[in-house]
Parts: C-alpha cells; structure tokens; sequence
C-alpha cells in the first residue's frame, strides 16, 4: 500500500498527515471500527467523523503512513483529487420518511464510479426522500427519490468556495434508469468538460438545457420537469 495521505499541519517544523479510508456510503461492520481505532490508537492518530461519511484519522507521521495502511487493511477514500471522491448515501431502507429503499443503488454507483478519473473533484448524493439528509442539491451529481417513488437526478450542486444549487435533470425515472443517467453524465461530462472545470462551472457554460438535451437523448429518456 502506498502512503496516501494529506499533509494537515506544520507547527514548529513538526509536519502531521492525515488518511481517510474509503468506507462506501459511510456503513462499516463494527470489526472494522475496532480496527481503525486500535490502529489509531497504536500511531497516537486522532480520529474525526467527516461530512462525507467517513473517517478521517489525523496527527500521524509521514513515516507511518506506509505501515498504518498496511495494518489497516483498507484502500484510501481518495487516490486522486480530479475524481469521484465520494458516493454519499442516506439510511434510506432504515428511514420511516423514505419512499424507497435507495442503499442499493447508492451502493451499486459508489461500487462503479467511486475513482473515476474525472476534469475535477466530484462527489454524489443519494437520498431516499426530498428531505435529502445527504446534502444532495449542493452535490455535482444527485440521485433522489420523489413523493410519488420515482427517482429524479440533479447536476452541478456545490458547498464550496462558490456555492451552487443543482439543476434537476429529469423526474419521473424507475432506478435503473437513474442509474444509467448517472453514467451518461458522468461519461459525458468526462468528454467534454476541461481540465479542472467542476460539473457546475460546466453545466453554466454549454447552459442546461444543452446539457439536459444531450444527456437525455443519450440516454433515451424525455424531459419531465
């Protein structure tokens, strides 16, 4: 395992690292917990709970780092930066407020996606209502479901440095067909998006409706808004 890992501080000369292991859509078996902390615990690593449902471990060594993954087992969240980063998934099949159980399809684009070289940094929400408790609208890319258990998907979200809300794609999609928009999109913003240009930035410059228009008839669906 290589020794991935982000430079976090640098106080009196001393550098500290941190690593984030890749947990798909933040469900771990509780061996796995024990196994993070004690490996934590063991280098003198802090650990935090990040927004993107996972676990950062923080206050390390870069001379550790090599050993640290190797104990841990685990890949890293992230291998490079202009990729999918994360696939952020609600507790959809264990919500009261959910319309449809969407752990599954959540998982299913994390297991394909999560990785993919990509123009720049994306990350995706699922959510299983229009609550979207995963920050869905402010995501490059959002797979919700509706009152009436059909999944509509967005594109171009950011909380970042220049927040942006998401443009909806479509509504009205079975799962499967959500699915394959996910791809179509990501495929094409993968064609025809420039180096270092966000899903969004991309969206306002070829305006949405280009983009839904292309988008859709790739993936043969209409327009339902």
């Amino acid at each position: 395992m290589s020794n991935y890992g982000n430079l976090q501080k640098i106080k009196d000369g001393k550098r500290t690292y941190a690593i984030t292991p890749h947990i798909p859509g933040g469900f771990v078996l509780p061996e796995t917990l024990i196994k993070i902390a004690e490996v934590a615990k063991k280098y003198k690593g802090v650990i935090k709970l990040t927004s993107g449902q996972r676990i950062l471990i923080t206050n390390l060594k870069q001379e550790d780092l090599e050993s640290i993954w190797d104990e841990l087992g685990m890949e890293p969240a992230v291998k490079n930066q202009n990729s999918v980063k994360n696939v952020e998934i609600c507790p959809a099949n264990f919500c009261k407020r959910s319309k449809y159980p969407t752990i599954g399809i959540g998982m299913k684009i994390s297991k394909n996606f999560h990785g993919m070289i990509l123009p720049n940094r994306t990350k995706i929400g699922v959510a299983g209502c229009r609550n979207a408790c995963t920050s869905v609208y402010s995501k490059d890319i959002g797979v919700i479901v509706d009152i009436d258990g059909k999944f509509f998907v967005t594109v171009g979200g950011s909380a970042g440095f220049y927040p942006r809300s998401s443009d909806i794609v479509t509504k009205g999609l079975s799962e499967e067909e959500a699915y394959n928009l996910v791809k179509v999109i990501l495929d094409y913003y993968n064609e025809y998006g420039q180096m270092g240009e966000k899903l969004g930035d991309f969206v306002d410059r070829i305006k949405i409706e280009k983009f839904r228009e292309d988008v859709l008839k790739i993936s043969n669906l209409k327009e339902c808004l």
